[in-house]
């Protein structure tokens, strides 16, 4: 390998000096890196008719990290220089001590691409993205006279790689992110509703300024909306429930995916540990956790320690095979790393993270689910929830339900939460539709502090027994 500057971007750094000071500072470490990252971030926020903000940053720094069996010592700094990165080897080392340590191989090599290296931020002007938030703006006004407030926004960022090791592998990653977000708020009587609809993934802005792309977007913010206006109280009790495709699999993603992630599971501290090779979810339950799909908003390339993203099963028709496993977790556990080692930044160590976490479909006709339904709730958009990671408990709010009983979809309903355990969800599932979806592109992942995006996904799912808490009894 040529001694030549770090890609993708330049930097002052002289190669062959900075893997000297990288190897004497991992010396009787099992693993670490050089973790370099450069990142670029453009935002604009359309509200009630005006620039309500306009931001641009930029940012750059590097981590370097020692790891020792489960000890690991990481510094960073936002100067990229010889000496900033001698003083945070010495920080480091303080981890790891002296004495030998096997040193762990290095991750497999890939020329797979996943998404363009092209900056989003720069191929269209910042003029014509005003102009396009105006548009959302007035298109809604004019389609819905009951429309009383518009927040649109357009975000795009551009981060850029280089991770390095002692052993002179080097592994750097560009990757883009765009999204287009557009909430509305409409009023009839004095009540007043709203309703978000919004996405993206790792792709050029062409596609999402295109008004066939925002136009639907806006459409389903503003249908969402006039749901909810019309909405009833939610009822409350224990009952059946229907979780429609796409984005209501955010559930999955919080009340079993932090569950499968080798830390906690490594630890001890998950509701699925010591349960591997058991069965855990109802047959016919596949889980999935895949980096690997071209544009997506959770996909990478390679992971935040140069392993390339893995398509990993992680349940199996009911049965648990597989954990998230970043570096570290995966030595410790006797397993291979999975490609789910994620940091926010430079500034933070990296730990096992899901990227677009999923459930397969299965044959059922998603009408006929919805039909099965004797007393319950077709829940077919989430928001916020909690989870205890612990036990699995978690709490969901739903963005838009329908009361259902004998099969016949009813009234919206406003304000039901689902609640329950991720354990006992999989094992009361009992039917899974035939129409799986990703969901558009919209999600983020905190864990620790740390936020990452994500992808979810699932088809039409019925669940046993789920509690409701709602408006009345």
């Amino acid at each position: 390998m040529a001694e030549t500057a770090f890609r993708p971007f330049e930097t002052t750094l002289d190669p062959v000096k900075t893997r000297a000071i990288l190897r004497e500072a991992l010396d009787g470490a099992e693993d670490g890196e050089l973790f370099l990252e450069r990142r670029r971030g453009e935002m604009v926020v359309f509200d009630d008719g005006r620039i309500k903000t306009a931001s641009y940053d930029a940012s750059e720094g590097f981590g370097l990290r020692a790891v020792k069996g489960e000890v690991a010592g990481y510094a960073h700094s936002t100067e990229i220089s010889e000496s900033a990165i001698k003083r945070a080897a010495e920080t480091a080392r303080l981890a790891v001590g002296d004495g030998g340590g096997t040193w762990a191989e290095a991750p497999a090599g890939t020329n797979r691409k996943l998404y363009t290296d092209a900056d989003p931020i720069s191929g269209h002007s910042f003029p014509v993205k005003v102009e396009t938030l105006r548009e959302i703006d007035a298109f809604l006004r004019d389609l819905e006279p009951r429309v009383v407030q518009v927040s649109a926004s357009i975000a795009a960022s551009l981060q850029e790689v280089v991770i390095l090791r002692p052993d002179g592998i080097q592994v750097s990653d560009t990757r883009p992110m765009t999204r287009v977000n557009v909430s509305v708020i409409v009023e009839e009587n004095g009540r007043r509703e709203s309703g978000t609809a919004g996405g993206g993934g790792r792709v050029l802005l062409d596609g999402l300024l295109d008004p066939a792309d925002w136009q639907a977007k806006a459409r389903e913010a503003l249908r969402i909306a006039l749901v909810n206006l019309s909405a009833e109280p939610a009822p409350a009790g224990v009952m059946d429930i229907v979780l429609g495709p796409g984005w209501p699999g955010i559930l999955l993603h919080e009340a079993v995916g932090h569950g499968l992630e080798g830390d906690f599971n490594r630890k001890g501290s998950s509701a699925f540990a010591g349960l591997m090779g058991q069965q855990v979810a109802a047959r016919g339950v596949t889980v999935l956790d895949d980096g690997t799909i071209p544009d997506r908003r959770g996909s990478i390339t390679v992971d935040d320690e140069g392993t390339p993203a893995g398509k990993n099963v992680l349940i199996e028709d009911g049965v648990l095979v597989g954990f998230m496993q970043d570096r570290q977790n995966a030595r410790l556990m006797g397993v291979e790393p999975t490609g789910n080692g994620r940091r926010e930044s430079y500034a933070h160590i990296p730990m096992p993270r899901m990227t677009n976490t999923y459930m397969l479909g299965g044959d059922a006709d998603p009408g006929d689910i919805v039909a099965d339904l004797k007393d319950g709730i077709w829940a077919v958009g989430f928001g916020g929830g909690q989870v205890d990671i612990t036990n699995g408990k978690f709490v969901f709010s739903c963005t838009e339900a329908y009361r259902v009983k004998n099969g016949k979809v009813g009234a919206p309903v406003k304000g039901a939460t689902l609640i329950g355990d991720g354990a006992t969800a999989l094992q009361q599932i009992r039917a899974l539709g035939n129409d799986m979806a990703l969901d558009p592109g919209m999600g983020n992942c905190g864990k620790q502090g740390q936020w990452v995006p994500v992808g979810v996904g699932q088809p039409t799912v019925m669940i046993g027994g789920l509690t409701v808490g709602g408006a009345q009894a």
